[in-house]
């Protein structure tokens, strides 16, 4: 079974998989957070989505409230945040859990591929980025400091497209 059979709801509430919300495109997935300090890089994940969205590729932004409490608000505060503050245009999923107990599926997979040093296992903070090809496997994983415009991650998402 691939990632993208996992359901998962838009933020609006709306029930799919990640299928459904890749559209069977390549994606970068994101753990996004409205009030971390690398919150900023939504500017740069929409410069992506408006760059390659034409080419069949998608940003999707998984929003995760287990780091600091830094994604506090409700699906609804969230999305007027991501839409006035940064023109987030790529699409939104329900609020996860990516670590512990709770860790929803398509994460229990994500896990499992390396970063670009070589770890594996839980994601370290916020905004850790997953370069998916159109089948759900895992091309590519960068910490949350690898900024989304780094050449490595623009090399990774050039390679699906």
């Amino acid at each position: 079974m691939s990632i993208l059979d996992e359901s998962i709801a838009r933020l609006d509430g709306t029930p799919g998989t990640l299928g459904s919300i890749t559209a069977g495109r390549p994606a970068l997935l994101v753990n996004v957070a409205s009030k971390c300090g690398l919150t900023p890089q939504y500017t740069v994940l929409e410069q992506l989505q408006e760059k390659y969205a034409d080419r069949g590729f998608t940003v999707v932004g998984l929003p995760c409230n287990q780091f600091g409490g830094q994604e506090p608000g409700t699906a609804e505060e969230i999305s007027e945040f991501c839409s006035a503050t940064y023109g987030v245009t790529f699409p939104l999923t329900e609020k996860i859990d990516v670590n512990g107990e709770a860790r929803h599926p398509i994460y229990q997979a994500l896990v499992q591929s390396p970063d670009q040093t070589g770890a594996v296992g839980d994601i370290a903070w916020n905004f850790e980025k997953f370069v998916v090809d159109a089948a759900g496997a895992v091309v590519a994983r960068f910490g949350p400091t690898v900024v989304p415009d780094d050449p490595q991650v623009l090399a990774a998402i050039e390679s699906q497209l």
